[in-house]
């Protein structure tokens, strides 16, 4: 129990000056820094959590080093008790043999809810360090609060990485995460970025080891260079989705499917969504297997355009579109090897705008039959 003394005590005297770099820098200004870790056998969850209650509108500072919990790390909402995480870049938050399976190591918002944008102290977050969920927990969720930030982090060993649960503000949670690579445990349920949320913006994410790379159960959010790379048992790739939306309105920019059995599944109730520049592509064949660029539960309703579709091997089954038929959605300037195109029941050229001067369609381009790339 002694280093639990330890951590509180050392974070709140004079002693900070001696940590020297960021760490004295950020305690001349006024902020709190948790000491360096005695040893990783220590539960840090108690003297975390009672920097975080006692220091309302501060910058919490953890710095290199493991801290084991046994249980989640709250932070408020309510702009006038929000705190900030900065985590060193080699900082380990890790789950303890104990932590209770399926829960998030920190919970962002998770007490004082609110929706206030106007006073001070609205903007809040997470920034830098590892969490580890030790296979067995979460990794962060968003609770409450308008403009909370998720940036420069990293999620090993979780079942499911990022979490914007439903939004404070009428649904919407207005979140923006950025920089963020998500590692998951490879079980069935595992996924890298989860988002029952409206209206928010995800930039630059690496997902691996997750049967889902991102679930979307919302609409208006915007994701950006979204990467999830399929990583997980083989026996499990037929369920394997990129990008499994639910909701509408959700608009995918520069986002890349990677050797998914489906790189983009739209569930039956998704409305309207937006593809511009997306990439569905397969490093690797898997005989006797389907590839599918997009699949929907209903008829198509998506606007893609400037997809790229890269198929691997004939070996495979392969479509750009499987839906049923019907549907006002539209695959524009898509680039595709479509000689390897081999489902019957694929609808790729039903939705491609044909011009009468152009026989294959001004909207459609091959590429060569395959396209090889190193297994990562």
């Amino acid at each position: 129990m002694k280093g639990l003394v330890l951590y509180a005590a050392i974070a709140t005297g004079a002693a900070l000056a001696a940590l020297g770099g960021v760490a004295a820098e950020i305690a001349a200004a006024g902020a709190f820094v948790v000491a360096a870790p005695s040893h990783d056998c220590f539960d840090a969850s108690a003297a975390l959590q009672a920097l975080i209650d006692s220091n309302p509108n501060r910058t919490i500072y953890i710095p290199d080093g493991t801290w084991m919990l046994s249980r989640p790390v709250v932070t408020p909402a309510a702009p006038s008790v929000a705190v900030s995480l900065r985590l060193g870049d080699f900082a380990i938050l890790k789950a303890a043999p104990d932590f209770p399976a399926g829960q998030p190591l920190v919970r962002l918002g998770g007490s004082h809810p609110s929706r206030d944008i106007r006073a001070p102290g609205s903007v809040y977050g997470l920034y830098g360090g590892i969490i580890d969920g030790s296979e067995i927990a979460d990794g962060v969720t968003i609770e409450s609060g308008r403009e909370t930030r998720v940036q420069n982090v990293s999620m090993k060993n979780v079942r499911i990485g990022l979490h914007v649960l439903h939004g404070a503000n009428s649904g919407s949670a207005d979140c923006d995460v950025r920089d963020v690579h998500v590692v998951g445990n490879r079980a069935p349920d595992s996924v890298g970025l989860l988002v029952e949320a409206h209206d928010n913006s995800f930039a630059n994410m690496r997902i691996y080891d997750c049967m889902t790379g991102v679930r979307i159960r919302a609409g208006g959010n915007r994701l950006y260079n979204v990467h999830p790379l399929w990583s997980c048992p083989n026996e499990l790739y037929g369920d394997g989705v990129g990008f499994d939306d639910g909701g509408a309105s959700n608009t995918y920019i520069c986002s890349y499917a990677d050797q998914y059995s489906t790189g983009w599944l739209f569930r039956e109730k998704a409305g309207v969504s937006h593809m511009i520049q997306c990439t569905a592509f397969w490093y690797a064949p898997n005989p006797g297997l389907s590839h599918t660029a997009i699949r929907c539960e209903g008829p198509f309703r998506t606007i893609c355009s400037a997809m790229k579709v890269s198929f691997r091997d004939a070996q495979n089954t392969n479509a750009v579109l499987l839906a049923e038929p019907g549907g006002d959605g539209v695959l524009r300037d898509t680039i595709v090897n479509d000689l390897l195109l081999n489902d019957p029941g694929d609808l790729y050229h039903t939705h491609v705008p044909l011009l009468p001067q152009h026989p294959r369609g001004p909207h459609t381009r091959s590429l060569p039959p395959t396209e090889a790339r190193d297994d990562p």
